[in-house]
């Protein structure tokens, strides 16, 4: 195999590798990927020992990887650990086990007029998804005002009502947000 052969079977190897630990952790494998783990990190440890010739761009391409899998690797061992000692986010204890966080509502008429009830709504949203074990990190809160900005619209127009009541729930481990009618 050429260098970029294997560059690119590494690359493949740690898509995978990412796709069966988040599958281990939600359940669907009885074990983690340690056949996936040694086959990474041996590719890792024979391109790191600087033996084998490679281009710049080859060399660039290789610590990229080199890093990704680094990171993820740290996260990986961290939910291992989290996972033998039982503590385990939301969104991965069986049904009915532990409290479920609160719900919230708010309601408005014009979430550009009440922006403080638009920011208490996103923070409740924040919350409940960091507690059920989803992401955050993407959450951008003008997108998050423009979105309630648009719904509040098109639901006002569409219910033919004055204000609109926005909720935040969580069912089966998913975070839920609601828009209705306020009553």
């Amino acid at each position: 195999m050429t260098v970029d052969e294997d560059l690119s079977k590494l690359e493949d190897n740690l898509r995978r590798l990412k796709i069966e630990y988040e599958t281990y952790f939600n359940g669907g494998s009885p074990r983690p990927p340690h056949d996936l783990v040694f086959r990474v990190e041996k590719t890792i440890k024979l391109y790191s020992g600087g033996t084998i010739e490679m281009s710049f761009r080859q060399r660039f391409r290789f610590n990229q990887l080199t890093q990704s899998y680094a990171v993820h690797n740290d996260l990986w061992r961290k939910k291992l650990k989290m996972k033998e000692e039982g503590v385990l986010p939301l969104a991965q204890r069986p049904h009915g086990s532990g409290p479920a966080p609160e719900s919230f509502s708010v309601s408005w008429s014009d979430p550009d007029q009440e922006k403080e009830k638009v920011e208490r709504l996103l923070q409740a949203v924040i919350r409940a998804k960091s507690e059920a074990g989803e992401a955050i990190e993407n959450i951008d809160s003008q997108l998050f005002h423009d979105f309630v900005r648009e719904k509040t619209r098109q639901l006002k127009q569409s219910l033919q009502c004055d204000s609109i009541q926005f909720s935040v729930t969580v069912e089966d481990g998913r975070v839920k947000l609601r828009a209705a009618t306020a009553s």
